[in-house]
């Protein structure tokens, strides 16, 4: 009798553990298979995506190609005339003349930081100045299309071209002793011997003459690209978080450039009305001679809907056909409000 008891207990506790070996075994294949099926689905999604990315990318870059085909001619002008304030600023080193330091509100105000702390100026300049490029080629990669790389350049090479050719006639108007240490009186540096050709003066012994020069003093040449970028990303650009990043990144590379010892307080005050005041002159009252070269392309929906080309040369040009299309055409019909949301048009359109 207890036998047959043992014999039946071996055997259900031997059919338990079979019972639970299966459906473990059974588990583990489900989990096994749920996880290859979604190993499949990512591989298939990033194909996908990859895929999208590729041909955006592709599209992107056949339409600023026709942009610049277009606009190439102010492109280069802009980059030619950086070489030129390059130049003028080579040429007005030869003509300073070390002396002591002028009495700057600013040099009492701030404490000195130094040699050997001076390029946290030059770090922040660098952080700005990659940011606003790589936000420039933005386009290529995310969906969101808000600009155009090829005009935003040449709206940023005219704002450019326009404050350093006041800077140029600024600095040259009256020399002021270089308040930087290597402009300093004792400094070899400081003053440049005769040139013994003509290459010499034209080549600017780049990159040493530029980041050494004196006597290119008012306006802060830094200033200049700083508040043409965040005023640009202020008129094109969407967060308004990054925008006032933008701006008190900018207050903040005023102090430094002072505390650095590397202009006047002058110098920046100058830049600050100087270069909104250009900007605004050049937004406002220019004519905008790039925007007319361009209509901004439109999607296969637009065909769909039956938008006729008059109708589509108003939409592009600015002037509201169907009061429900909240589209975004921000570079020629108008600006845009914060996170993308499309605004009214306005008269200035994208370009240089």
């Amino acid at each position: 009798m207890e036998g047959g008891r043992y014999s039946v207990t071996t055997s259900s506790t031997t059919s338990s553990i079979t019972a639970t070996t299966s459906s473990s075994s059974s588990s583990s294949s489900s989990s096994s298979t749920i996880f290859n099926n979604n190993k499949k689905n990512m591989s298939l999604y990033i194909g996908r995506e990859a895929s999208k990315l590729w041909k955006r990318v592709c599209a992107e870059t056949t339409t600023e190609i026709n942009l610049l085909v277009e606009n190439w001619k102010y492109l280069l002008a802009g980059l030619v005339f950086q070489y030129i304030h390059g130049l003028a600023a080579r040429g007005v080193h030869y003509l300073h003349r070390p002396g002591p330091t002028l009495q700057d509100l600013g040099f009492f105000l701030l404490p000195e930081l130094g040699q050997e702390r001076a390029y946290i100026s030059e770090s922040l300049f660098t952080v700005i100045f990659l940011s606003f490029f790589l936000w420039t080629f933005h386009p290529f990669i995310f969906k969101t299309k808000k600009i155009y790389t090829v005009l935003i350049w040449c709206r940023v090479l005219s704002f450019l071209v326009a404050s350093q050719a006041l800077r140029i006639a600024t600095f040259y108007s009256t020399q002021l002793p270089g308040p930087n240490y290597h402009c300093r009186e004792g400094s070899p540096l400081a003053t440049l011997p005769r040139p013994k050709s003509v290459s010499e003066v034209l080549l600017i012994n780049f990159p040493h003459g530029v980041i050494y020069g004196c006597g290119d003093l008012i306006f802060s040449s830094h200033m200049i690209f700083t508040l043409v970028f965040v005023n640009t990303y202020q008129r094109y650009g969407t967060r308004r978080c990054i925008k006032q990043l933008g701006w008190a990144l900018t207050v903040i590379q005023s102090f430094l450039i002072v505390a650095s010892r590397k202009h006047y307080t002058v110098d920046v005050v100058v830049a600050w009305y100087t270069v909104n005041l250009v900007v605004f002159f050049v937004e406002k009252k220019l004519p905008d001679r790039t925007a007319a070269t361009l209509l901004l392309p439109l999607s296969t929906k637009d065909n769909k809907d039956g938008r006729n080309k008059e109708e589509n040369h108003k939409l592009l040009n600015g002037n509201s056909v169907d009061p429900s299309d909240w589209r975004q055409r921000t570079q020629a019909n108008g600006k845009i409000l914060e996170d993308g949301h499309a605004h009214h048009a306005d008269s200035t359109k994208n370009g240089a």
